[in-house]
């Protein structure tokens, strides 16, 4: 990759070969963190278009540098995603609108591509070697939405100890499972 704007590394005929090699693995992040194919697609897509768009800026030299280009671009998508989803669903239900959903063989392909069955059984494999203690705090919280205040209650334990084993057990599963598929 020369960063000679002139003749950027990332040049439409390379750049078909730089979406070959990262378009699965940007479907598997997007797909890890929205659980939402149709959204993750789209994400991926427009991960590509910027990239594109700003190729001309890239003045990275290796294959590390151009999946940290991607990545960057990749996880500002993804804050910008969860910002603005919260109120465009509600917008689009207030309107009565929905959104159409892809079929269930496309879906199924999705998963696949994203290791979503895999995901699963690493996470259910990390959730058993957990503590009793922690498992319950993640199943109250993160599961059943409960507030941290009827965590707590349910536990029988302070707030404060009810908010520190969920965010230990987060942090826990997290590298659990990062360690895992390093």
């Amino acid at each position: 990759m020369s960063g000679d704007p002139e003749s950027p590394r990332l040049g439409p005929s390379s750049f078909s070969e730089l979406y070959a090699r990262h378009q699965r693995g940007l479907l598997a992040f997007f797909m890890r963190r929205t659980f939402d194919a149709e959204a993750s697609v789209d994400l991926v897509g427009e991960t590509f278009a910027q990239a594109f768009t700003g190729r001309r800026r890239f003045r990275g030299r290796s294959a590390e540098a151009e999946a940290a280009f991607l990545y960057v671009i990749a996880r500002r998508l993804l804050a910008r995603y969860f910002r603005r989803g919260r109120a465009e669903r509600a917008a689009l239900e207030r309107l009565g609108v929905a959104r159409p959903e892809p079929d269930d063989a496309s879906l199924a392909r999705i998963e696949e591509l994203a290791g979503v069955a895999t995901m699963r059984a690493l996470i259910g494999e990390q959730l058993r070697s957990m503590s009793p203690e922690h498992r319950q705090a993640l199943q109250l919280r993160v599961v059943e939405e409960r507030s941290y205040p009827e965590v707590a209650a349910r536990m029988g334990v302070s707030e404060q100890t009810a908010r520190a084993r969920v965010s230990r057990a987060l942090r826990a599963l997290d590298r659990l499972v990062g360690e895992a598929l390093a």
